[in-house]
């Protein structure tokens, strides 16, 4: 499988990729990424469970105990388990988050699928996410997962960020663009 430079050249890469490997080896991809979405889920929603993970002052012991205990009450499987562990054992649980996108990018690429993240000034309805994915889909020529965000500045329209590409066509930016056109010598 072919994976990103940029993937195997951060620290969290490194992980994710051996991490993959692991789960790839032993049949598990979809329960280990399914773990390390509920991880995710955590880091975001508890301030205490994040600070576990950034706290350098927080023992290596203590740190791993408390690790197999949110391990335990999420219902982790034992590669992810024993992979947290690995992390507190060499100190790289604040690297977690990065962790966590790069195996989801490795996991996505795998199955040929493709993460765009769509903003738009109000929230789309299904059907207007179905048809996007559609159109995505088709432009992109391989499986389109959408992650959506509502961004109230853009005033209508959306901006699609599918890797390094980037689709504009927000209201902002007519206006923006519009402006600058306006301000421009012999205007």
């Amino acid at each position: 499988m072919e994976i990103s430079a940029g993937i195997q050249a951060s620290l969290a890469g490194r992980y994710a990729s051996a991490l993959f490997d692991l789960a790839s080896e032993g049949g598990v991809v979809t329960a280990v990424e399914s773990d390390l979405e509920k991880l995710g889920q955590a880091l975001a929603e508890s301030p205490d469970f994040k600070a576990l993970t950034t706290n350098p002052e927080v023992s290596r012991k203590a740190a791993m105990a408390a690790i197999e205990g949110v391990a335990g009450v999420l219902g982790l499987a034992e590669l992810t388990r024993k992979f947290l562990g690995v992390l507190a054992e060499n100190r790289r649980l604040s690297a977690l988050p990065g962790m966590i996108r790069a195996f989801a990018a490795i996991a996505a690429a795998q199955r040929g699928e493709v993460t765009a993240e769509v903003s738009s000034a109000h929230a789309l309805t299904d059907a207007q996410l179905a048809q996007l994915k559609d159109k995505l889909t088709a432009r992109e020529g391989r499986t389109v997962k959408l992650t959506t965000k509502v961004d109230p500045e853009l005033l209508g329209g959306l901006v699609v960020t599918i890797g390094s590409k980037r689709i504009d066509g927000s209201i902002r930016t007519r206006l923006n663009s519009l402006a600058q056109a306006m301000k421009a010598p012999g205007a």
